[in-house]
Order: structure tokens, then sequence, then C-alpha cells
């Protein structure tokens, strides 16, 4: 599928908004009891993502406006919730996105008491590896998986 066929300038838009409220989010974002630290998205892993979803929107039929996206960090074998964006509240959401984005292991040692309560940390890089799932929610199609 030729996605320059598909391309919606008005999505582009809304992806560039969401990918600011998806920054916003992650700078907030509670990751423990009583903790908050600032989580910062790589450049490669924001342009990875805003790709992502404008993929996964285009064959949507109110293709970004209709999505309802969950933000999970991952640390470890647990999955953190920090947040939940409608895309566009006005649009009855037609499809759920899950983006589970990485801590970088490479910061390991300085985070091993990230979850645990205590004095907040200097802001946390995330890996550029992420998850998508996305479920479309008018419909009974399986759960899409994309591993990037």
């Amino acid at each position: 599928m030729d996605l320059e066929l598909l391309h919606d300038p008005e999505d582009e838009l809304l992806c560039a908004n969401l990918m600011d409220v998806v920054q916003a989010t992650l700078g907030r974002a509670p990751l423990g009891s009583k903790r908050c630290s600032r989580l910062l998205m790589p450049a490669q892993l924001q342009a990875q993502v805003r790709a992502e979803l404008l993929r996964l929107a285009c064959s949507e039929p109110c293709g970004l406006r209709g999505a309802l996206l969950d933000l999970c960090v991952e640390h470890g074998k647990a999955c953190h919730d920090v947040g939940h964006i409608a895309a566009d509240p006005a649009v009855v959401p037609t499809f759920q996105l899950t983006l589970v984005l990485r801590l970088d292991s490479r910061f390991w040692p300085k985070i091993q008491g990230l979850f645990a309560s205590g004095p907040a940390f200097a802001p946390l890089k995330l890996s550029t590896g992420f998850r998508v799932m996305k479920k479309k929610l008018y419909s009974s199609e399986q759960l899409l998986i994309e591993e990037c």
C-alpha cells in the first residue's frame, strides 16, 4: 500500500500535537507511589512513534482523530500506565493504541530505586525500542501488535 496516497495533512498536524501531549505526559509521569520523574523521548524515538501512529491510523474511518492512546512505560517485567490521551476529544474513538515505551537499559544502575518512595531523580531517557498494540473499537478483529 502506498502511504503517500493516504497522506492526510490534517492527521500530520494532529499527530504533531499528539506527540506534544505525549511528551508533556511523560514529563510528569507517575512512576511509583509518590514519585514523578521526567522521561525524555529521544528525537529518533519521536520520529519512529509518529510514523507508526500515522501508519496505523491511515486505514481508520476517522484517521488519527479516532484514536485513543494509552501510554505505558516498561520497567523490567512491569508495565506502568502513565496516561490516556484522546487524539481528538470531539470524535467518538474508533480504535485504541497502546504505546509501550522502554527505559534505556544503559541507565539501569541509576534507576534501580526509581519505583520506590524518596526524592525525585534527574530526567530519564527512553530507549528507541517500543511496542504499539492496536485494537479496533468497532470491529471484532484481532489485536494487532507492532514491535519497533
